[in-house]
């Protein structure tokens, strides 16, 4: 079972002290008509996912989560509807692994947050800030699954399945 560390931004899954995941939190970001945020990663026109990013060394995961919905999608209309149970993990293919990683983890270790959104869709920035996203839209949790790149499918299966009561 993987521990957390609130200081230093990492998750030990490993059992022998050796940290492969970077602690991570995800947003699924839920229309009134339960169609779900999603984002093109800019410059990768394959590439669409749901807002996530990693903590601060200073913060706990409900805070980076807050930090990444501004961030991300340019907007704080949004309330807390539920955290997953648990801690979810994706391993990056190591060909696609940020170089500003240098190597240290082999993927991501999520909490996921469901959210509201509260506003109108003129209340999504998503220039507002470092632009993560070049295009987005709302998508059905199944048009979701269908674009989202293989090596993410299994853990936005799982959120989508802990949170089916809330997109479906």
């Amino acid at each position: 079972m993987p521990s957390t560390s609130r200081h230093t931004g990492e998750v030990n899954c490993d059992g022998a002290g050796v940290n492969l995941y970077r602690r991570n939190v995800g947003l699924m970001l839920i229309a009134p008509d339960r169609r779900i945020f999603v984002g093109r990663r800019a410059g990768q026109p394959e590439a669409w996912q749901m807002p996530q990013g990693g903590g601060d060394d200073d913060e706990t995961p409900i805070e980076a989560a807050c930090r990444e919905l501004w961030e991300e999608v340019g907007t704080t209309k949004a309330l807390l509807l539920r955290e997953s149970a648990k801690w979810l993990t994706y391993d990056v293919p190591e060909k696609l692994r940020p170089v500003r990683w240098k190597g240290r983890w082999h993927g991501q270790a999520q909490r996921w947050y469901a959210l509201a959104f509260t506003g109108r869709d003129a209340d999504i920035d998503i220039e507002a800030h470092d632009q993560e996203f070049d295009a987005w839209q709302w998508m059905t949790a199944a048009e979701m699954l269908d674009c989202i790149v293989p090596f993410k499918r299994p853990t936005y299966e799982s959120v989508v399945e802990e949170f089916s009561d809330l997109v479906k």
